[in-house]
């Protein structure tokens, strides 16, 4: 593991690091927040999962999240969205291959190579980050658009791994929408079956905890009717009686704008489960 990038931060240290992913079989980059009580204690991770063409930088340089890491003396970890490499499958376009990794493991040639996204989130990170950072095994996981799915069904397919999850703008039934429907095609193949393993809709029916849900959503957002709805989220968990706290945002679009806006109010959610 190599720091590439250290720079203070509201009393404490924005860093960057690369390490050799077993998972993924390439490097990998992920960005650490270390708030200023880090070394005096170990602290609770908040994991945040991006959207479609983003790195690590896009949350770290526009959501200003680190300033409410530090109040609440949360640690903060944003890794990249897929595999990266001259060798990594990929294909034209921005909703699949590199940079679209959907947090989903492949099953499908010439994918299964490299994206296991779903692995690399849930397992291989947070092992590393407990390992070799001064944090607790206290987590929770967020993320917005693409990640807001990842984030969800991160935490509807673990029970009693994360304390709390939240999501922006997610794509909450990925197998009813272009931007999923495409991905999981390549990545899972064409047996719609498998593509409930990774759509929280599906997962809120049967989960075995009922982990409160907690979205924000825009409604001036471009794609709310076509790639994100929101709705049928709320339907599959007033069926399931799956808590959802959604918050229609009236105004707001699909932008790190609003993602600024609110992420105060879901870090300070984060920390009163995280620290409870």
């Amino acid at each position: 593991m190599e720091r590439i990038e250290h720079r203070a931060c509201f009393g404490g240290w924005q860093d960057v690091y690369r390490h050799e992913s077993r998972t993924l079989g390439c490097s990998m980059n992920f960005a650490v927040y270390l708030p200023p009580q880090a070394g005096r204690e170990r602290l609770p991770v908040l994991y945040w999962l991006s959207g479609l063409t983003c790195t690590e930088q896009n949350f770290i340089t526009k959501a200003g999240a680190q300033r409410y890491a530090a109040e609440h003396g949360v640690v903060v970890v944003a890794p990249d969205t897929s595999p990266r490499g001259d060798d990594v499958a990929d294909a034209a376009g921005y909703d699949l291959g590199q940079g679209a990794g959907f947090y989903v493991n492949a099953t499908q040639a010439p994918w299964t190579g490299h994206y296991r996204m779903y692995d690399y989130v849930v397992e291989e990170l947070p092992a590393l980050v407990e390992a070799e950072f001064p944090v607790s095994d206290a987590r929770a996981v967020s993320g917005h658009s693409m990640g807001g799915h990842g984030a969800l069904v991160a935490a509807l397919k673990n029970p009693g791994r994360y304390r709390s999850v939240s999501a922006f703008s997610p794509i909450v039934a990925p197998s009813r929408a272009p931007w999923g429907e495409k991905a999981f095609a390549a990545y899972l193949g064409d047996d719609r079956a498998a593509w409930k393993a990774y759509d929280a809709v599906e997962l809120v029916a049967s989960a075995p905890e009922r982990l409160p849900l907690l979205v924000d959503q825009g409604e001036a957002d471009e794609f709310l009717g076509s790639q994100l709805q929101p709705h049928l989220l709320r339907e599959a968990c007033a069926n399931a009686g799956h808590p959802l706290r959604l918050n229609l945002r009236p105004g707001y679009d699909h932008s790190y704008y609003f993602i600024a806006s609110f992420i105060g109010e879901h870090i300070a959610h984060h920390a009163a489960a995280l620290k409870a």
